[in-house]
């Protein structure tokens, strides 16, 4: 089995990659910035893909992950693309910091498209999970909610609203558009999301999320680790 994960920050990749003493392979996308880390777990094939980072900083949101995942699916060929990052959540639907959270959907919440149903449909995307997605959840105890994606790391009401009425319980900037490719190679796609911030704690988003990323980052490689051996035992 070929397992591509996609992420977007160095931070959220480094222990996971680190646990399985993946090697990175230098310029396998140049000139793009993305970078690809590579191993063998058993018989299957385990590949890291970061979006890259530019200026030096890491590259964040839906363009750098739209390009990581084209060029993943293209050069890789995976069986299961797996998106592995951070998010924030909500406190009113009982999520707290670090938890895990297994994607049932993804949709985007800062598209705001008018016109008829066909526009809307398509801006809000709600694309499709790998079918086995509740079966990770159930097997390994993790909760399971629907990923948001915006381009924006904090939230406008007009943000929520969106999120609220579609039932959307996870915010972050790349799953859908991870999702939105996947979806045109017919790729399964499984979401993996540590909670860093609380959308309803009343706190400033980004010290919420600085705060917290070194504890929800240990909590994604925790989770990914027996995901993994939950894969290839299957």
């Amino acid at each position: 089995m070929k397992i591509c994960y996609i992420v977007a920050m160095v931070a959220e990749a480094k222990p996971f990659i680190e646990r399985y003493g993946m090697k990175e392979k230098p310029g396998f996308f140049s000139p793009l910035p993305c970078r690809m880390y590579e191993a063998k777990v058993g018989e299957s094939e385990l590949y890291v893909v970061l979006n890259g980072q530019q200026n030096g900083s890491d590259l964040v949101g839906c363009e750098a992950a739209s390009v990581a995942t084209l060029s993943a699916i293209e050069r890789l060929h995976p069986d299961l693309v797996i998106n592995s990052g951070t998010c924030g959540a909500f406190r009113a639907d009982g999520a707290d910091i670090a938890d895990v959270y297994i994607g049932n959907s993804a949709m985007f919440h800062d598209r705001r498209v008018p016109g008829d149903d066909a526009w809307g449909t398509q801006s809000l995307g709600n694309y499709a999970v790998w079918h086995r997605s509740p079966e990770v959840a159930e097997a390994l105890g993790f909760k399971m909610g629907k990923v948001t994606t915006g381009s924006s790391l904090d939230m406008q009401p007009c943000d929520l609203e969106i999120i609220k009425a579609n039932g959307g319980q996870l915010k972050d900037m790349e799953g859908a558009a991870v999702g939105f490719v996947c979806s045109l190679f017919s790729t399964p796609i499984l979401y993996v999301k540590s909670v860093t911030d609380l959308c309803d704690s009343g706190t400033e988003t980004f010290d919420e999320f600085s705060r917290n990323l070194g504890k929800a980052c240990e909590a994604l490689k925790n989770a990914n680790e027996r995901i993994i051996e939950w894969l290839i035992e299957r």
